[in-house]
């Protein structure tokens, strides 16, 4: 066995802090120290808030904008609709400024990248705070960074850099004595352990495990038996044990959806035609980036579950005759599936299109009936299509059923500018 074999695995796990708030905060230096909230779809309910939104009690997550608004803005917080383009391209350049530490690295999510360390010969503890200041300095963005013996472990140490201060944002478990380390999960409540859930935390509690501590020193068989084999793996985890590797390949997708909550109600066919088209274009170049190819389109359309009226949601699938990532077919389809299941006198609030039975691209048998639009005049016009829109900005380039005024767009009152991802939104200086 040779001696690389025989080190001891070690993984980071790096997390922005306040992921959404901070992208918000990168290009407006005026919010350092103020409270920063991002809105829901349609500016609905709070889904992030910085440090110091917070610590603003009176403002908790999840509650709808309307609700605390008044009150919000006389504490001085500063809302912002979701910008997911921006926050997809800060994404892009933050798990890009974290590839140089690592040889292997795990995007988890948006904000959550993890890093394979084994081998590396350097104080974790400096080594984290070189990544932190190398993130910020390239990115804008604040992060954590957590070392542990395994991905359960490095995903608890990346909690105690977050929530303890002492930690100064990192945190490094493998350089603690084991009574260390057992001080520190005793006092964690066993919820912040990666996948432990209320419903599991609250089962937990009645068989006494309360703390990070007694589910380590929980018998793995017993655990299994009685809760499954998921948890007798992670009690694995918190002893050091490797059970979740790495995933450097992102898994293959199985479906492609693209969806919104309008902006306004519906109830024109002609603008549920203009939404349609929209999430349909939108999923056939998410199919195109992925090198895939559908064999189904699915659409759905629906008014509220909560209004008065009664309610209405229909949906519809139709098989195409052969695979295909052609915006111009999928979206005729689409829009045949439409007036199947449209009914006038009804309001829409929501649609959207989900392409099913995705196959790679590579290796597909040629159609032979002429329904195919997979030949090199099409795949041209469309690589050049997803080339513009690249260049320039999404939908630059778009099918005449999308339409111009767009009156069911999602509602964002208070959105930032693109300012990564469109050149007519860059930033000014001043």
């Amino acid at each position: 066995m040779s001696s690389t074999q025989q080190l001891k695995r070690v993984f980071a796990l790096a997390d922005a802090n306040s992921f959404y708030a901070s992208c918000e905060k990168v290009f407006r230096p005026d919010l350092e120290g103020k409270p920063v909230v991002v809105l829901s779809n349609n500016d609905g309910c709070v889904v992030a808030q910085s440090k110091e939104a917070k610590a603003l009690l009176k403002l908790w997550m999840c509650r709808p904008w309307f609700e605390i608004e008044e009150e919000a803005l006389r504490l001085g917080v500063v809302p912002f609709s979701s910008n997911y383009e921006l926050y997809a391209n800060m994404s892009n350049r933050f798990m890009t400024t974290l590839r140089q530490f690592s040889p292997r690295q795990e995007v988890y999510s948006i904000d959550e990248s993890f890093l394979e360390m084994t081998g590396i010969n350097r104080n974790l503890t400096d080594y984290g705070q070189e990544i932190k200041r190398t993130v910020k300095d390239w990115t804008g963005l604040p992060i954590c960074v957590g070392f542990g013996h395994s991905k359960t472990l490095a995903k608890l140490a990346n909690h105690c850099a977050k929530k303890q201060p002492q930690w100064e944002g990192v945190c490094d478990l493998t350089a603690l004595s084991e009574r260390e380390l057992e001080a520190i999960l005793e006092q964690l409540p066993v919820d912040t352990v990666w996948g432990v859930g209320r419903r599991l935390q609250a089962s937990l509690a009645t068989v006494g495990v309360e703390n990070v501590l007694r589910l380590k020193r929980a018998d793995p068989k017993r655990v299994r038996d009685k809760f499954g084999v998921v948890l007798e793996r992670t009690v694995r985890e918190l002893n050091g044990e490797v059970l979740i590797e790495m995933e450097e390949m992102v898994p293959e997708a199985k479906q492609v959806m693209s969806s919104r909550s309008f902006g306004a109600r519906v109830h024109q066919l002609k603008d549920l035609e203009e939404a349609i088209s929209y999430h349909a274009s939108n999923a056939s170049q998410r199919l195109r980036s992925k090198g895939l190819y559908a064999n189904a389109v699915y659409i759905f359309i629906q008014n509220s579950p909560f209004d008065k009226a009664e309610y209405y949601g229909p949906s519809c699938t139709v098989a195409l005759p052969c695979p295909t990532d052609n915006t111009l077919q999928i979206n005729k389809a689409a829009l045949w599936l439409l007036k199947r299941i449209y009914r006038p006198g009804i309001y829409y609030q929501k649609a959207g299109v989900m392409l099913m039975g995705l196959v790679p691209k590579e290796g597909q048998q040629q159609e032979l009936l002429g329904y195919s639009e997979a030949t090199p005049k099409s795949q041209a016009l469309m690589e050049t299509l997803d080339r513009i829109n690249h260049k320039y900005s999404k939908g630059a380039l778009k099918v005449a059923s999308e339409g111009m005024a767009k009156l069911w767009a999602m509602r964002r009152n208070f959105k930032s500018p693109n300012y990564t991802g469109d050149w007519e939104e860059l930033g000014k200086v001043k």
